[in-house]
């Protein structure tokens, strides 16, 4: 059997007429630059996130790097975030030229560990940014005590956790601004690169409109320095499709999780399956399990038709790019056995029971 990582044609089959639709009225329409369909999708993401504004950009990392710029944080400032993400996290904070401080991720949710993120603090230190990884919502009661015991500001960083909820409210809501990558890939995603910032701050919301549009107030007056950094039209209508079916494609993939959690304790024990959080509703953009021969068993499973990844292999402190921040391999230690030992499976709506029971089967073949 072969058993894709992701079919995103499989994933959209059922309403794939409608997002057709969608395309061709705004090719008919000719609006591709911040058309209609833009301020629709706006007012139904914030909707859905139970906020007030959401502001459309052209990818996630653009969305953090506005966030920051809109809470006038750059050269010279501090921004707190974890070691184990997606790099995008700290270049956004790196080009507004502030610095980021890395914190070592907890051992159970892989997210930020909250107990450590005072130590990092100084008098440099503007915003905290936790990373809601592979769709579980970090610890936001204790990073919001932090941030108000210390003055500071908070961007959450939810490009991977559309839907997903702390304490039965859904992320987003929870920081001065969050900010959303709307990659293909994602739980929520756009058919080509995209993003979006959600915040309740009325002010926020408008200063994050003028840094997408090159500053501009009218045609050709243009109030502020901005970007060129615009949600497309055609991908705004993409969209608002998909979202319609977000909580029911993000409870396809918890079923699908429960299942996997089910058949590994039972058939493959030695596998490290994810640990929901009791405040949180997971949404599993990735289903990530550790195993100590990681690359080993990735070689191996490929060869028997499943097709897996690593997110991610190298922790920030270690990556080449920021081989002058001054961290050192044992700085964070968790983090670093993270990224030895973690393998996303197949998790996407569409896969089914067979696929999954075929995971599972080969896995217990292969982890001795």
């Amino acid at each position: 059997m072969q058993v894709a990582f992701m079919d995103i044609k499989k994933q959209d089959s059922d309403i794939l007429k409608d997002i057709e639709n969608a395309i061709k009225g705004v090719i008919d329409n000719t609006s591709f630059i911040l058309g209609k369909e833009v301020k629709i999708f706006e007012e139904e993401f914030a909707n859905y996130c139970g906020v007030k504004y959401a502001v459309g950009v052209a990818n996630g990392t653009e969305a953090l790097f506005l966030s920051l710029l809109a809470l006038n944080i750059g050269r010279g400032d501090e921004v707190v975030t974890t070691a184990n993400t997606y790099i995008a996290t700290a270049l956004a904070i790196s080009f507004t030229g502030a610095k980021p401080v890395l914190v070592d991720a907890g051992p159970d949710t892989y997210n930020i560990d909250a107990i450590k993120i005072e130590k990092a603090i100084t008098s440099k230190t503007k915003a905290i940014m936790p990373v809601h990884l592979y769709g579980q919502p970090a610890d936001m009661d204790a990073i919001i005590k932090i941030a108000k015991k210390h003055g500071l500001k908070i961007i959450e960083d939810a490009s991977q956790a559309h839907g997903a909820e702390y304490k039965s409210k859904k992320v987003g809501g929870f920081s001065d601004i969050a900010a959303f990558s709307l990659y293909p890939g994602k739980n929520l995603g756009a058919y080509g690169d995209a993003g979006v910032m959600v915040t309740d701050n009325s002010d926020l919301y408008k200063k994050l409109l003028l840094l997408r549009d090159y500053g501009r107030k009218s045609k050709y007056e243009h109030i502020i320095k901005g970007y060129n950094s615009r949600l497309d039209t055609i991908q705004a209508a993409v969209l608002s499709v998909k979202l319609r079916k977000l909580d029911r494609c993000n409870q396809a993939r918890r079923e699908n999780a429960k299942l996997y959690n089910e058949l590994f304790a039972k058939l493959c024990p030695k596998v490290v399956t994810p640990k929901e959080a009791a405040y949180a509703k997971h949404v599993y953009h990735q289903y990530v399990i550790r195993v100590p021969n990681r690359d080993q068993v990735v070689e191996e499973m490929k060869k028997r038709g499943v097709t897996l990844l690593v997110h991610y292999p190298i922790p920030l402190h270690l990556q080449g790019a920021y081989e002058d921040s001054g961290y050192k391999r044992g700085d964070f230690p968790v983090s670093e056995k993270l990224c030895e030992e973690v393998i996303s499976l197949p998790i996407y709506p569409g896969l089914t029971r067979t696929e999954i029971e075929y995971v599972v089967s080969q896995f217990k073949e292969t982890v001795k």
